[in-house]
This record gives C-alpha cells, sequence and structure tokens, in this order.
C-alpha cells in the first residue's frame, strides 16, 4: 500500500553534489518522522539525517554542513541535498518514514563518490 522510491543517485567525483528525491504514494496515518539513512559495503546502517514532526533535525556528525534534509508535504516527497562529497559517503542510501503505525523504507539508490 504505502511505497517508498528514491532516485538521485548516481556517480560523483570527490567535492561534487548530488541531490537525492523520496516519493511517497499510498496513504499515512500521521506522519512523526522521516529520514535518510546509508549502507556501505561492509559496514552497518546508519542515520544520516532524521526530521522529526516536533523537534529539530538531527545529522550524522560526519555530514554536519554538507548535507540537508527537507521535505514537502503537499508533493509527498524527502529530498536531501549533499554537497562537498567525499568518497567515505559512497553507500546505499535509504528513505526512512516513520508515521504512528510503523516505520517506511525505500529500496536503495547508491552514491558513488570516486575520481
Amino acid at each position: 500500500q504505502v511505497q517508498l522510491v528514491e532516485s538521485g543517485g548516481g556517480l560523483v567525483q570527490p567535492g561534487g553534489s548530488l541531490r537525492l528525491s523520496c516519493a511517497a504514494s499510498g496513504s499515512f496515518f500521521s506522519i512523526s518522522r522521516v529520514g535518510w539513512f546509508r549502507q556501505a559495503p561492509g559496514k552497518q546502517r546508519e542515520m544520516v539525517a532524521l526530521m522529526p514532526s516536533d523537534g529539530k533535525t538531527n545529522y550524522l556528525d560526519s555530514v554536519k554542513g554538507r548535507f540537508t534534509i527537507s521535505r514537502d508535504n503537499a508533493k509527498k516527497t524527502v529530498a536531501l541535498q549533499m554537497n562537498s562529497l567525499k568518497p567515505e559517503d559512497t553507500a546505499v542510501y535509504y528513505c526512512y518514514v516513520a508515521d504512528t503505525l510503523r516505520t517506511y523504507w525505500g529500496q536503495g539508490t547508491q552514491v558513488t563518490v570516486s575520481s
């Protein structure tokens, strides 16, 4: 019923930028938070940015000042603007939405930072 679809991933050189988008479809009861997570090969999934509906946005320390999360409730989209990308940002990025009933995840989009 509920589906999240990410787009915007790809290959970029160090220092470059990418903008990820997440389009939601289906019915949500009441969204409590949205966010982005990532998982690099051989590593644990980690929170990149989390935007609660009733609190301040939290970012992974290593991306503070470089990444910005945003949401458009009318269009049902969540975006992640990524600037000054580094090789260590290489990972599969996942969109995350939580409502009062459960959490939802996108299928993931690959981001590769390499020269």
